[in-house]
């Protein structure tokens, strides 16, 4: 059982972070240029930690698995990033940031780290305007505001629908000048495999050269973990194909405990699947919901196409989110347009071939706005919608269904962003602590940028000047046992020559997970879920085909890897899952709902951050349980009518 300190400050909410800002130790500037750091990820969290601490002198090495760090995961996000700037004069505020943060989460977020997001949020914008981020701006000027799900007011920053892209490239260059500056050194197209442990401190990583194959360490006073979720264990996802959890679970297995890892988030506003011919999935931006209408029809009507929806007399239309929340209508949160559409299509109301998709229709808006309106917002997301499916956005209704797109678990860190690994470091998606059950949209940019550019620069600082500045050499026992353990797997995976594809294994996974452990979840499904992970586990490891060698580009064994890190995490998240016999943010247990239907949680029960602690292969993992304490807001049964 492992000591869980969260390390929050004392004081008020908001003065925390002021207050500990302070008090946190400070590295002068001489002596930063003696620290080497290493940061793992070069999206929104990976570019603006290491470009921020190459700015403050410190030495930085950055690594990412894409050919560039532009091509990172970070740009695909579109509709947009939250900040409390109250541009629009409408009534929002930090508090009000901070509150509707930690009720979308459900009450499983810490109400400290969740205020000081919405405290640095403001400085975001400002930061990346400096940067020559194009947003969109009003007639006037003054930066665009638009809504989100989970929210009354307009804060929600954008630019167009690719706002993830241009904040990438605001941080890329901001660390491409550190790069040229000589002080942060970039590894493309290396992988992280390992997390090196000396003296009981993360001090280095082990990497392969994922085009020629060569594995070899790196060594630093601190190692910082910026790599994303792992959306992609249900193998259809939202996510790029390369998003992956290895760096996070092979920390993981070596002693950084794992933080509420059932906690997916599914998004409403997704192109249905189309067949198993697929890889992944696309997302559209909830920013639609602004203005598209969710609908199906009020009477079965399996089979009915985009084209024929105009057709349906508006009488006989049911504008379900509308209809059951009347105060946030199509903008509820995500969780919640997600059960709902789920649910009529459920009671078989759903359209299109499957039946599993519902209308986003923008009809009403374009007679409204006008369609050059329409197109000046959301022009590219319509463009998109209709290369991929062949539909005309401006004359027919979107067809839209959930998926998996976000995981708000992950490891699990204190306050200063620092796992139970002293000197490893888990930063945006990459770890549990700001989202809770559910994640506001607009929010992951907000939290990525907010842990990069204005929490760990701090943070990390109180670290290192406790400890000497003797550079740690690769030279050390514990670099070369990791390197063999390391090449020791690698050689296991290629040369069981079984009969399965990685891909095979991979959708045969995905197809448990989604089945047993996505939207709805209950019990008896979770252990048969279990059961068929751990059998498909064996299977892997008895029949796996990975083609190739180690000592050249081989993408099949980089996926191999992935895949087999995945089964072990998804039977980990379905452990979650069965020990949380409550409903909360997208995790409906069909055992704890209110007689409306709505998720009920367990507030008695489960107040707490699961963080799951390794304890050796096939040993069962330990729960560890950090109490969350609301001392400024009231848990109540979340209602968005």
């Amino acid at each position: 059982m492992v000591k869980l300190d969260s390390k929050i400050p004392a004081g008020a909410l908001g003065e925390k972070w002021s207050r500990h800002k302070f008090n946190l130790k400070l590295v002068n500037p001489a002596n930063k240029r003696k620290y080497d750091v290493i940061v793992v990820g070069s999206g929104l969290a990976g570019a603006s930690a290491a470009a921020s601490l190459g700015e403050l002198g410190y030495n930085v090495k950055c690594f990412c698995i894409q050919d560039s760090p532009r091509r990172a995961h970070s740009i695909a996000a579109q509709g947009g990033i939250n900040a409390a700037k109250n541009y629009q004069n409408d009534g929002d505020s930090v508090y009000r940031l901070f509150y509707d943060t930690i009720k979308g989460g459900d009450y499983r977020a810490r109400e400290a780290n969740v205020h000081r997001l919405a405290e640095v949020s403001v400085n975001i914008i400002d930061q990346c305007v400096a940067q020559g981020v194009p947003f969109a701006r009003e007639y006037g000027g003054l930066l665009a505001n638009r809504s989100f799900g989970g929210a009354q007011v307009s804060r929600t920053f954008y630019a167009r629908g690719q706002t993830g892209q241009q904040l990438l490239l605001g941080a890329y260059s901001a660390l491409n000048r550190q790069i040229a500056n000589g002080k942060v050194k970039m590894y493309n197209r290396t992988e992280m495999l390992d997390v090196v442990i000396v003296d009981g401190k993360a001090r280095g990583i082990v990497t392969r050269d994922l085009v020629t194959g060569k594995v070899e360490a790196h060594a630093a006073h601190a190692v910082l973990l910026c790599t994303g979720g792992y959306g992609n264990v249900f193998y259809l996802s939202t996510n790029a194909k390369g998003s992956n959890a290895t760096a996070i679970w092979r920390a993981h297995k070596k002693g950084a405990l794992f933080g509420n890892p059932c906690f997916t988030q599914i998004h409403p506003t997704c192109i249905p699947v189309s067949g198993d011919h697929q890889s992944k999935l696309t997302l559209m931006s909830e920013s639609l919901r602004n203005d598209g209408r969710v609908w199906v029809p009020k009477t079965a009507m399996k089979g009915l196409k985009a084209a024929d929806a105009t057709k349906i007399a508006e009488g006989d239309r049911d504008y379900f989110l509308e209809r059951r929340y009347p105060s946030f209508g199509n903008l509820v949160p995500r969780d919640v347009a997600s059960r709902n559409a789920k649910m009529v299509c459920d009671e078989g109301r759903g359209v299109g071939a499957t039946g599993l998709a519902v209308f986003l229709d923008f009809a009403d808006a374009i007679k409204r706005d006008g369609r050059s309106t329409i197109e000046a917002k959301y022009g590219n997301l319509f463009d998109m919608y209709k290369q991929i499916t062949g539909d005309n956005p401006y004359e027919m209704p979107m067809m839209i269904y959930p998926a998996v797109h976000y995981t708000m678990g992950g490891l699990w860190v204190d306050y200063n962003l620092m796992t139970t690994v002293p000197g490893l470091y888990a930063l945006g998606e990459a770890n549990f602590s700001d989202h809770g059950a559910n994640r506001l949209g607009a929010s992951a940019l907000m939290q990525g940028l907010a842990d990069g550019y204005f929490v760990i620069p701090y943070t990390i600082g109180d670290y290192l000047a406790g400890m000497p500045w003797e550079k740690m050499t690769t030279d050390r026992p514990e670099f070369k046992q990791a390197i063999d353990a390391v090449n020791e797997k690698t050689t296991k995976l290629l040369s069981i020559k079984g009969k399965k594809t990685v891909d095979e294994l991979h959708r045969e996974l995905g197809h448990i997970m989604w089945e047993y452990c996505g939207m709805a979840r209950n019990e008896q499904g979770l252990k048969t879920a279990r059961e068929k992970i751990a059998a498909l586990k064996n299977e892997f490891w008895q029949n796996v085909n990975v083609l190739g060698s180690a000592n050249e580009l081989n993408v099949e064994l980089e996926k191999a890897g992935r895949v087999a890190d995945f089964i072990e995490l998804g039977a980990l998240m379905v452990e979650d899952a069965l020990s949380r016999s409550e409903s909360c943010g997208g995790h409906f247990r069909e055992e704890s709902a209110t007689p409306e239907g709505e998720a009920m949680r367990k507030d008695d029960d489960f107040a707490f951050v699961s963080a799951w602690e390794y304890k050796g292969e096939g040993q069962p993992e330990e729960l560890n349980k950090e109490p969350l304490i609301f001392e400024n807001v009231k848990l109540t049964q979340r209602s968005y009518k």
